[in-house]
């Protein structure tokens, strides 16, 4: 009897290839007559351009072609982004044309026969700018008389919303014992992949088909893009991904560029490669947060919530980023903003403001300003209350068996934010803590102990999407038992680290009663699988990548035991598959192997069961099953220099509920890498503008991303509730992220609050932290 896979951390699939260096990138693609693209920028933030002359690069040795809007014009359509009707937004061009609106924007494409040729013919572009004034943040963009970045809008906000839920949120407040009110600022920062973005297009004139090569993680999504922006038919476009170095959101959005080295391709009829430089990366792949909050929330005397008022305001740059529109960041913060905590009332209003910046993208967990901003009020408000902090919590989370909604609409059940709370309270001994913080802070040392709890999209249940505004009710996926009787699963997602190829072959080979090495999965190749615009994202890849995979290897397990029973003259419910084989339950001699069926059902058509069809191949779409929320509690200890203001972090635990665990490493992977990347964001990491919207991060230099030495060790604790169905692997690809600056903030808050010193900003390195400690007089 073969041993279960999923459930156990099984050597990698991919593993393999990638510790030997033949990982399959697109960087590394080389083909004969590959040409390379460079592109010409803006090095204003917001400028008219009065001259752009090309001859030098043309002369440029190695050069083959430049092209600027005026050569993509009829060969690019202009970029428009779909969204709610509240959006305001203006169709904008590939390559900018009589303005610029953000350092970076590209002006013009230079096609040469080696990268170096390519940069240099780039360099050599003549631009003439007349300067215009900046718009550098959100509150420059509000002001009267503010500069616009786009005049046909006439304003610089390009969205607005206001909605409430539930009682009257007025009246709610009005009998409240108490309101408290903070105004939040949450920082710009960026994903800093391994591996930039990167595309090879082939364009044949001889019969119009277009083959994309790129690192991409919504395959499906580029090729209905590439279709529509240049007209080429939808079946003449193929879109493949290999290997993937990191994206945490910044490759499922297609860049400007991303389209002009496609239309490269079309205007050379030849091959080019575009690889994005660190520079480009920092500069235009896209940023993420960047919003200011103001949230008022209304409690009774022993701090149970009664409503929540909240008031955002996004940054999205200068131009949105397709396909999504801005207006999706905001309206997830909208939604989530309640998480697992009951209210009676909640309003939320907000607004999206365009500035000169690069454009706001998707990262880790885009809607994290919500638990951020939520569990540093609960903080605030249990310090004033003088209530313990686990107590405030535990008093308004909702619990395990009251399945209910979200008061913004999604459905809650089976959630466990109580019980990683409790779990949690356990390990961070409060109130040992305190008398430790006590004796450290009599000798000048600044101790503290912060938590956050929350619940996590992991992908959501299945009315969260309507919920959020968009239609997603399932995942297809297909599966093919091959004639050597091995399996082929193709899946809509698209890996870029997570190790899809172990975990979706894991589900697939228990399903099936197969080894590991008899299970081959498809992705990233829109000639071969499934078509969706969404790829990988939202914590959807162990719920729906591997239960569509399931679904579909189980219908072919069903032919399969139609198949056998008849050979076996046994009735199909008294088959079981194990290492291959199928045999009659408990009497094993009676037995077919699986390789006989599939050549049976090939090649021998005749002789199937009556009203079978021969086929061995089948596409299913798996509905979204109930539940999809994983639930934690992350806990951060800290120490302050109270001299240097440097945040040590002693200790941090996460307490968590993701289901079931497909392959329990790579669970522990993702959720230590996202907490990794919450640390980086609280301590380093950090986007700088200056008043004229220049881009002063732009080197790895100058923006700050931790090595592994400055990460401490991070210890995961799973709880193990009772699955809500038979595929409850939960996702938590977005998790770290979410609360790991909560935990952080909270912790600094707790250590610097006897200072009078309040935390309403999220990036705190060591020179905040002084400047900060200096202010109270410490």
């Amino acid at each position: 009897m073969a041993a279960r896979l999923t459930g156990q951390s099984v050597d990698r699939v991919e593993g393999p290839r990638l510790l030997r260096g033949e990982g399959r990138f697109t960087g590394n693609i080389r083909h004969p007559d590959l040409l390379h693209v460079a592109f010409a920028r803006s090095q204003l933030g917001h400028a008219d351009i009065t001259g752009l002359d090309t001859a030098a690069a043309e002369a440029t040795p190695g050069v083959v072609a430049v092209f600027t809007a005026e050569h993509l014009e009829g060969v690019v359509a202009p970029i428009t982004i779909a969204g709610p009707p509240e959006l305001a937004v203006t169709p904008f061009t590939v390559l900018a044309t009589d303005r610029v609106r953000t350092v970076g924007e590209p002006l013009a494409v230079v096609v040469a026969r080696t990268r170096q040729a390519a940069a240099d013919g780039a360099a050599a572009v003549e631009v003439d700018y007349r300067p215009r004034p900046a718009v550098a943040t959100m509150a420059e963009a509000l002001a009267d008389g503010a500069p616009l970045l786009f005049d046909d809008l006439g304003t610089n906000v390009v969205y607005e919303t206001a909605q409430s839920w539930g009682a009257d949120i007025d009246d709610t407040f009005a009998r409240a014992d108490h309101v408290f009110t903070r105004t939040f600022h949450q920082h710009r920062f960026g994903h800093a992949p391994l591996e930039g973005r990167v595309m090879v297009a082939s364009y044949s004139p001889a019969d119009g088909t277009l083959l994309i090569d790129s690192a991409t993680k919504r395959p499906h999504a580029v090729k209905l893009n590439l279709a529509n922006l240049l007209g080429i038919a939808f079946g003449n476009i193929r879109v493949r991904a290999g290997d993937i170095g990191g994206a945490f959101g910044s490759k499922g959005q297609m860049g400007r560029e991303d389209i002009a080295t496609a239309a490269a391709a079309v205007l050379v009829g030849g091959t080019v490669q575009w690889t994005e430089d660190r520079t480009e990366n920092l500069q235009m792949a896209g940023h993420a947060r960047e919003e200011d909050l103001t949230v008022e929330v209304a409690v009774t005397g022993d701090g149970t919530l009664l409503g929540i008022r909240a008031d955002m305001t996004m940054d999205q740059g200068a131009y949105p980023m397709p396909p999504y529109p801005s207006t999706l960041f905001c309206n997830l913060v909208k939604m989530l903003i309640p998480n697992a905590y009951r209210l009676e009332a909640y309003a939320f209003s907000g607004r999206v403001v365009a500035t000169n910046k690069a454009s706001y993208i998707a990262y880790r967990g885009p809607w994290a300003a919500e638990t951020w901003v939520r569990e540093r009020m609960l903080d605030e408000i249990a310090a004033e209350l003088s209530v313990d902090r686990v107590e405030i919590r535990r008093r308004n989370l909702i619990h395990q068996d009251q399945p209910t909604r979200m008061i913004t609409g999604p459905t809650v059940s089976g959630i466990t934010a109580r019980q990683t709370l409790d779990r949690a309270a356990e390990i961070m001994d409060l109130d040992g803590f305190a008398a430790r913080q006590a004796a450290a802070r009599a000798h000048g040392r600044l101790l503290g102990l912060g938590f956050a709890t929350f619940i996590e999209i992991a992908p959501g249940p299945p009315d969260f999407a309507q919920s959020a505004g968009f239609d997603l009710r399932g995942e297809l996926a297909s599966a093919r038992l091959e004639p050597t009787g091995e399996l082929t699963v193709a899946s809509s997602q698209s890996p870029h680290g997570q190790g899809h190829e172990t975990t979706i072959a894991q589900v697939a080979a228990d399903e099936l009663g197969v080894g590991l090495d008899r299970v081959r999965v498809v992705f990233s190749d829109t000639d071969a699988t499934p078509f969706t615009v969404l790829g990988t994202g939202g914590s959807r890849s162990s719920m729906m990548g591997a239960g569509s995979a399931r679904a579909a290897t189980a219908r072919i397990k069903e032919k399969v035991l139609a198949i056998a029973a008849e050979a076996l003259e046994a009735n199909p419910a008294d088959l079981e598959i194990a290492d291959g084989t199928i045999a009659v339950r408990g009497t094993p001699g009676r037995s077919v192997p699986l390789t006989a069926v599939a050549q049976q059902a090939w090649f021998a058509p005749s002789s199937l069961p009556e009203g079978m069809d021969q086929s061995m191949e089948v596409t299913v779409e798996y509905r979204t099953p109930p539940g999809g929320w994983a639930s934690a509690t992350h806990c951060c200890w800290v120490d302050i220099d109270a001299e240097t203001g440097e945040i040590g972090i002693d200790r941090y635990v996460v307490v968590e509920d993701c289901g079931e665990m497909i392959h329990p490493a790579i669970v522990d992977g993702q959720i230590l890498g996202g907490v990794a990347q919450g640390i980086a964001a609280v301590l380093y990491e950090r986007h700088h503008y200056d008043d004229h919207a220049n881009l002063l991060t732009s080197t790895l230099a100058d923006y700050l991303v931790p090595s592994a030495a400055e990460i401490p060790v991070i210890e995961v604790e799973h709880l193990h509730a009772e699955p809500l169905h038979d595929a409850d692997w939960r996702g938590v690809g977005e998790g770290g992220l979410i609360g790991a600056p909560a935990a952080i903030t909270n912790a600094v808050a707790d250590a610097v609050r006897h200072l009078g010193i309040d935390i309403t900003e999220q990036h705190l390195p060591p020179k905040r932290m002084r400047e900060l400690l200096s202010a109270a007089g410490h």
